[in-house]
This record gives structure tokens, C-alpha cells and sequence, in this order.
């Protein structure tokens, strides 16, 4: 099994439209893509305007993260009103092989 972890950051007082903005894209295009186990989202305050999101993922096989993101499962998987929430991303997602 392989965990996929992606963070981003938004502005605190708009933290809740983007979790649903992201329960709706993000999160629901994990759970329908073949090979796809589980995905959750996890969020934080960080006391400075900013609250901290982190989407976790766990999956099959590589293959099957490639029925999501693509052939380069390096890369993160951005949505058209992203630009409107972000003020800061990771473009490249971390992968972890769960033990």
C-alpha cells in the first residue's frame, strides 16, 4: 500500500468553503478512482491567518495513483477554484510506502 500526502495553505477565515470546495473535487476524485483505499483530509490553525491543509491518500499500487494523477505521480492534482483559496502549495506530493 502507498500513502500520498499533499499540504497547502488558505486564508483562516475562508478554511471552510475550500474543505468543501475540496470534499467535493479533491477528496471525492480519490475515492472514485479505481485502486484508491481510503483519503481523508486534515486541517490546522496556524494561529497567524493561515490554516495548513494536508490531503492523505492511500492506494493499491503506483498504477493505480496514475488513474488519478497522471503518468508523473510526483506532480499535485490542482483544480480550477484552487487559485482562489491557495496562498501557498506543494507541487509535488510526498509518497510513502505503509509498512
Amino acid at each position: 500500500m502507498i500513502a500520498r500526502m499533499w499540504r497547502g495553505w488558505v486564508a483562516t477565515d475562508g478554511a471552510g468553503e475550500y474543505v468543501d470546495y475540496i470534499n467535493r473535487t479533491g477528496i471525492a476524485g480519490y475515492r472514485r478512482t479505481p485502486g484508491n483505499i481510503d483519503a481523508q483530509m486534515w486541517i490546522r490553525d496556524l494561529g497567524d491567518g493561515r490554516t495548513e491543509v494536508v490531503t492523505l491518500s492511500w492506494w493499491e499500487s503506483a498504477e493505480a495513483i496514475r488513474g488519478f494523477a497522471g503518468d508523473d505521480i510526483s506532480r499535485a492534482v490542482f483544480y480550477p477554484e484552487d487559485e482562489r483559496y491557495l496562498i501557498g502549495r506543494e507541487e509535488i506530493v510526498t509518497h510513502y510506502t505503509v509498512a
